[in-house]
């Protein structure tokens, strides 16, 4: 290939870029392509090939960046890009996991990609506890996203570096899956219980970790935001969250933010250098984990109880 044929494929893959972040911020702003189009006065069939990179003018780059209350870098993909809402950036961050080769993550209690599907069938319930939501829609949309992201991590099988807190973990268990402080008590019981089962599946992939799949356990203070590091085909990319899944979620409020920038990715992943070289792995942290039931987690009721 020559340095002709190479810039052709980099104009193309920064073209199809452009047209997935385009894509993520429609849907974030819960419009229809067909919504889209009519308030830019284009044809469906033109945004379409917009979504898949084809971009024709820079007149129509800026148009749909205003339409959709975006800034035209943000858009672009240049310096740090600025995701204000939860379904745009999990749209966002499953176009950056396809198709990559490594995941470091530092999400509360664990990453959502090794998640049971029990968690996934409470998720739905403890989202709506926690933004009242009534049609649902919002909710509904960032659900198929991440349910996406799992089965492709599950299909690709990237390598996954997962840092978890001791510190959450004990919340977690005391607290269970909620997402409302209001539940009745055989609710908050059954969270609790269902928090119980997560935590010893974590145990379970520390004894018997998945090809590919490493867990640490951090006793030490970590960052209260979430980040993640994806590497694929020699670029790494940063996304850190203020969005959170689970127990005390948070889809409503926050600024997720994006970037490539050299000096973001170096310090980010001193932090996780440095926790993962603390932390508890395998066997150690699977006995620490079942510590923290014993003392934290909910009792099984007794047999005649």
């Amino acid at each position: 290939m020559d340095f002709q044929d190479r810039t052709v494929e980099h104009t193309e893959s920064t073209f199809k870029d452009i047209g997935a972040r385009l894509k993520a911020y429609r849907l974030g702003r819960n419009l229809t392509p067909e919504e889209l189009a009519a308030r830019l006065n284009i044809s469906r069939a033109a945004l379409y090939r917009a979504e898949k990179g084809g971009i024709a003018k820079i007149d129509m780059l800026t148009a749909i960046a205003d339409e959709l209350q975006i800034s035209l870098p943000s858009l672009l993909g240049v310096g740090i890009e600025y995701v204000d809402n939860a379904l745009s950036f999990f749209e966002r961050m499953r176009q950056i996991e396809d198709d990559c080769d490594q995941i470091i993550g530092l999400f509360s209690p664990i990453s959502y990609l090794v998640t049971t599907e029990r968690y996934d069938q409470v998720l739905h319930d403890v989202l709506r506890e926690s933004t009242q939501d009534e049609n649902g829609e919002n909710i509904a949309g960032i659900l198929s996203v991440i349910k996406a992201r799992k089965q492709k991590f599950k299909q690709a099988r990237p390598l996954l570096a997962s840092i978890i807190s001791d510190a959450d973990i004990r919340k977690f268990l005391r607290e269970g899956l909620q997402g409302s402080a209001d539940l009745d008590t055989c609710t908050r019981d059954l969270r609790r219980h269902m928090a119980l089962e997560e935590v010893r599946h974590i145990v379970d992939m520390l004894r018997n970790p998945d090809i590919g799949v490493q867990i640490g356990v951090a006793r030490e203070p970590i960052p209260s935001t979430s980040f993640q590091i994806v590497r694929k085909a020699g670029r790494s990319v940063l996304t850190i969250s203020p969005f959170r899944l689970g127990h005390d979620p948070n889809i409503r409020v926050g600024v997720g933010m994006i970037t490539s920038a050299p000096e973001a990715l170096e310090l980010h992943e001193g932090i996780a250098e440095r926790l993962w070289a603390t932390s508890l792995k395998g066997r150690e942290a699977a006995e620490h984990i079942e510590n923290l039931i014993a003392r934290d987690g909910i009792k099984s009721p007794q047999a005649g109880d």
